[in-house]
């Protein structure tokens, strides 16, 4: 595929100024910093990132053009996410007296899954990506180069908010309890944004 460097140097910068504007994948990452320290933090930026670039992958295919043209896909994708952040923020506090869950997979799998199942990620690359793509050119490769790019920016951006987070919860290791509390908050908070955004 010829790359138009013209066009990818113009998505660079949008794409950047999108990752740096405080979402939900970004509040995902620094409660898991809250949680469980940086490292946390950076594996589930890293399965954010990949769940995006499974969104252009999908999209790329024309997948996602279906899922978003019928509302009970959309629906039934948003109350999974909701149910699923519902459930690992009741884990948190289930698990207040054992101290958080430190298995490496862990943090990277949510992030996967909460990324996966957020119906806005979907909706949204449909509408942002399609505006740098060159229609005569092979669309796969294109949404594949773009969605790399929006992955690694939100990689490296909600990487780094989850590591101040965890810099925090280190400072603030006595505080582990209520700590905790606030991380199962964020998550609770995202799924009552998921569920309300389909009202929106």
């Amino acid at each position: 595929m010829a790359i138009d460097w013209l066009l990818l140097l113009t998505f660079v910068p949008a794409s950047l100024a999108l990752n740096l504007t405080p979402g939900a994948d970004m509040m995902f990452c620094a409660g898991q910093g809250l949680r469980a320290g940086p490292a946390a933090a950076w594996r589930a930026s890293g399965g954010v990132a990949l769940g995006g670039l499974i969104h252009a992958t999908v999209a790329g295919l024309g997948v996602g053009s279906l899922v978003a043209a019928h509302p009970g896909a959309l629906q039934a994708i948003r109350w999974i996410g909701a149910g699923y952040l519902l459930w690992m923020a009741w884990q948190i506090l289930r698990a207040e007296a054992a101290g958080p869950d430190l298995r490496p997979a862990r943090p990277f799998r949510d992030g996967l899954l909460v990324n996966l199942t957020n119906p806005k990620v979907i909706l949204f690359i449909l509408a942002f990506v399609p505006q740098f793509i060159d229609a005569a050119a092979p669309l796969l490769p294109q949404f594949l180069l773009y969605g790399a790019v929006l992955s690694l920016g939100g990689f490296v951006v909600n990487g780094l908010a989850g590591a101040l987070a965890g810099l925090a919860q280190a400072r603030l290791s006595g505080q582990g309890v209520w700590l905790r509390r606030v991380s199962a908050g964020i998550f609770t908070l995202l799924a009552l944004r998921l569920v309300l955004g389909e009202r929106s």
